[in-house]
């Protein structure tokens, strides 16, 4: 059986798994959510303004730590696959597998802001307008109510990766093909053609977890 830590994106807690969860665990599988420092319904202005990427990337080699994992499988959604690229890259060799659903994956320099689409980078700096260091959620019909303003230094800082990363054993990539206006799309054509990669993808909306959990699950089991 794996052991899972599944890493949320932007505005997102680990509540955004919590269809996922259960089913993994009744397969008999070790499940860890994890919501990102800034993320929490309890964080303060300050814990906001100071989260960053390196942040987030500490917030999963803590579960490490906590846990004693040693063959982990890290799961992060859209910005999360920043977060477990970074934590992958500094968990001495304690990573076994990535999945990346629907999510970015970094190359050394690069960022959210970076990676993204124009759109999205218009999306961050509109959000982040009131306060200058957090981004509202944007304001979409049917997302869901519990999403919390997203500490914007966390899209903008550059991943440092020395190339421990590129030595996880599995490395994948879930495309959700079910949406409009994704900035992932050349991103599974790069991968599609690296052999280091596999690539499956799901006909629905970015957040399969939500629409889809029983085929998200099936595919990180």
């Amino acid at each position: 059986m794996a052991t899972f830590v599944l890493v949320p994106g932007a505005w997102h807690g680990a509540w955004a798994f919590e269809a996922v969860v259960p089913l993994l665990e009744r397969a008999g599988h070790v499940v860890h959510a994890v919501t990102l420092t800034g993320l929490g319904p309890d964080d303060d202005a300050a814990t906001i303004a100071a989260a960053n990427l390196d942040t987030h990337a500490a917030d999963v080699l803590a579960v490490l730590d906590r846990a004693t994992l040693t063959d982990a499988t890290l799961v992060g959604h859209s910005y999360g696959g920043m977060v477990i690229a970074a934590a992958a890259d500094r968990a001495g060799g304690r990573v076994s597998r990535l999945v990346h659903l629907d999510a970015y994956v970094p190359r050394d320099g690069d960022s959210c802001w970076s990676s993204t689409t124009e759109a999205y980078r218009q999306a961050f700096v509109a959000g982040a307008a009131d306060s200058g260091y957090a981004v509202r959620p944007p304001d979409r019909p049917g997302r869901d109510p519990r999403r919390r303003p997203h500490p914007f230094a966390s899209l903008v800082q550059q991943i440092r990766l020395t190339g421990a990363v590129a030595e996880v054993p599995r490395r994948e990539f879930i495309y959700c093909s079910g949406w409009e206006g994704t900035p992932f799309t050349r991103l599974r054509a790069r991968l599609d053609a690296d052999p280091g990669w596999q690539v499956f993808e799901l006909p629905t909306a970015h957040d399969a977890m939500r629409e889809a959990p029983g085929a998200v699950a099936e595919l990180l089991a």
